[in-house]
C-alpha cells in the first residue's frame, strides 16, 4: 500500500466525503480526507500528496483561494469537484491553477477516469526530472535552448509570439489553459478585446503544428474556456483526436 498514489480529498459534506473515500479505498489508493481549507493546506505541505480533489465550498475559504495558495509553491494536480456548474466558476478555478474540473453530480467512474489521467501526469513528470533541455511529445519536439521548434524532423518557422504559445502549452502539456491566464502569461494582461488575437494566433500555430488544422492532435479547444496540449503516447502517436 506504501507505493500506491496518495489522494488528498477535500470535502466538507460527509456523504459526498464518504463517497469518494469509499471509492478509493476500493481501488486500492491511499487517501486522507480534510473538511476545511485551512487542513487541506496543512496536509498538501506535510503529507505530499500526489493528487488532490477539492470541493470549492468550504466552510472556512473558498476553494478557489486554496488553488491560489498551493500554486505558490506546488505543482500538485488538483481536481475540482463542485457543485458549482457556471463557466465563469469553471474558468475561475481552472485560471487560478486547477488541473481539471468535476461538476457534482458525478459518476464514480468518471472521477476515477481523472484521476487516472492526474497521476499519468505526475508520473510522466516523475521520470522526466529534472526538466529536460528538449520536449518531446510525438513528431514534435522543442528545443528551448535554441529556441526552435521541429515537427517530424522539419523546422517549423514560428513567430515569437507562436513559439511562446508552443512552449506555455508544451510546459503544461495535458492541463486546460484558459484564455485568460494564456492572455496574462504571453501578453501581460487579460483584456477580453485580446481574446480574438490569441484565437488568430493559436489558429496559424496550428496551420504550422498540426499535419491536418482542422483535426488538431496537439491543440485541443476547449470551447468558451481555453486551450490544452495533448499528450502523445509513443504507442499510438494519434491515440486522441483534439476537436478545433
Amino acid at each position: 500500500m506504501k507505493n500506491q498514489p496518495l489522494i488528498l480529498v477535500v470535502e466538507d459534506d460527509r456523504a459526498i466525503r464518504s463517497l469518494i473515500t469509499t471509492t478509493l479505498d476500493t481501488q486500492g489508493y491511499r487517501y486522507h480526507a480534510v473538511e476545511t481549507g485551512a487542513a487541506s493546506i496543512l496536509e498538501a505541505v506535510s503529507q505530499r500528496p500526489d493528487v488532490m480533489i477539492l470541493d470549492l465550498g468550504l466552510p472556512d475559504m473558498d476553494g478557489v483561494d486554496i488553488i491560489r495558495k498551493v500554486r505558490e509553491w506546488s505543482n500538485l494536480p488538483i481536481i475540482v469537484v463542485s457543485a458549482r456548474s457556471e463557466d465563469q466558476d469553471k474558468i475561475g478555478a481552472l485560471d487560478a491553477g486547477a488541473d481539471d474540473y468535476l461538476t457534482k453530480p458525478f459518476s464514480v467512474e468518471e472521477l476515477l477516469a481523472r484521476l487516472r489521467v492526474s497521476l499519468r501526469r505526475v508520473n510522466y513528470e516523475r521520470m522526466h526530472q529534472p526538466e529536460e533541455a528538449i520536449f518531446r511529445n510525438g513528431g514534435l519536439e522543442i528545443d528551448y535552448a535554441a529556441g526552435c521548434a521541429n515537427v517530424d524532423g522539419k523546422t517549423v518557422h514560428l513567430t515569437p509570439i507562436e513559439y511562446k504559445l508552443l512552449c506555455l502549452l508544451a510546459k503544461n502539456v495535458g492541463k486546460v489553459l484558459t484564455h485568460n491566464f494564456i492572455l496574462r502569461e504571453i501578453w501581460g494582461s487579460a483584456l477580453e478585446t485580446d481574446t480574438p488575437s490569441l484565437r488568430v494566433f493559436m489558429a496559424t500555430l496550428r496551420k504550422k503544428i498540426e499535419r491536418d488544422p482542422s483535426q488538431p492532435k496537439y491543440i485541443q479547444t476547449h470551447i468558451g474556456v481555453g486551450y490544452r496540449m495533448l499528450r502523445i503516447s509513443e504507442e499510438s502517436p494519434a491515440d486522441e483526436t483534439a476537436q478545433s
